[in-house]
């Protein structure tokens, strides 16, 4: 492997004057195999430097949200941020980057101190007969030219709507706080609010946040991403339906994108499960 590193650089020259010169020559000369040529060729060549760099900044912002992710699931994470890579290189890219999966060991407090882990009140129960009862809350990154942006969201499952939201260039406790702090006056003791376990989300000053307002807080089982499916799904639509999160030069100007697509998506885009409703619509027309 060391010695296929030190000759990249020759493979490289000698892709450049393929087109002037015969590459059995070039090799020959050089004292190459062919094999390991044509083998480099196929791979390093084949992905450009600067997708290579935009690749590792993804693998950085996913691990920044998702410590505990090992190599396949940060291919999983990639796969959904169009990106098609396979599981070798991202576990090689982690290599290099010294990242590796961060895993909260087992402690066994007794009966002195409680845990900050929430039950699973949720258990994939994604429908609701009532406003402001089962909401849920994750955080995703939007890739800007002047670096990554996080983007916390809860969700209202009775009818899909956004409910409240924060941006920051920091992915913290903050975060989540502000986003908490923004929610409506009606949210009261009957709320739930679903989680995964991130590390923001077992901290101890969320969950006295959470019993301030009378939210009674609620965890994904560890590892398990579809526990919080529906919340996936809005990031996943917000990052597909809007070109928004490609190509952002200014971070200045995420805000205004990132509301303008939340308030289409509350009040104007449809969905099949409300009716085709949008979400206000469908909580107008029952309220009606």
């Amino acid at each position: 492997m060391g010695s296929e590193k030190v000759k990249s650089p020759f493979y490289g020259v000698i892709q450049q004057l393929s087109g002037k010169h015969s590459i059995s020559m070039l090799l020959r000369i050089a004292g190459l195999s062919s094999s390991g040529f044509y083998k480099w060729r196929k791979t390093d060549s084949r992905i450009p430097l600067d997708r290579i760099n935009e690749l590792k900044e993804h693998i950085q912002a996913v691990h920044a949200i998702r410590p505990q992710y090992g190599y396949r699931r940060m291919t999983w994470a990639l796969r959904r941020e169009v990106f098609l890579v396979n599981h070798k290189r991202v576990y090689s890219l982690m290599k290099k980057m010294g990242i590796k999966s961060v895993i909260r060991k087992k402690r066994n407090y007794g009966r002195k101190q409680g845990s900050n882990i929430f039950p699973n009140l949720l258990r994939r129960q994604f429908k609701s007969s009532k406003r402001y009862e089962k909401l849920v809350t994750d955080i995703t990154y939007i890739p800007t030219q002047e670096g990554m942006m996080y983007l916390s969201v809860i969700q209202d499952l009775y009818n899909n709507e956004i409910l409240s939201y924060q941006i920051s260039d920091r992915n913290d406790l903050s975060l989540v706080l502000n986003t908490v702090n923004k929610l409506p006056s009606g949210v009261n003791d009957i709320s739930i609010l679903h989680s995964d376990q991130g590390m923001q989300y077992v901290n101890l000053e969320y969950r006295n946040v959470l019993s301030q307002k009378g939210i009674r807080g609620s965890h994904s089982r560890r590892g398990n991403c579809y526990d919080n499916a529906c919340i996936e799904s809005f990031f996943s639509h917000f990052k597909s339906e809007t070109e928004l999160v490609r190509n952002i030069a200014d971070k200045n100007t995420l805000p205004n994108l990132v509301q303008e697509y939340i308030s289409f998506y509350n009040q104007a885009r449809f969905q099949k499960r409300l009716g085709q409703l949008s979400p206000i619509e469908y909580r107008e027309k029952l309220a009606a």
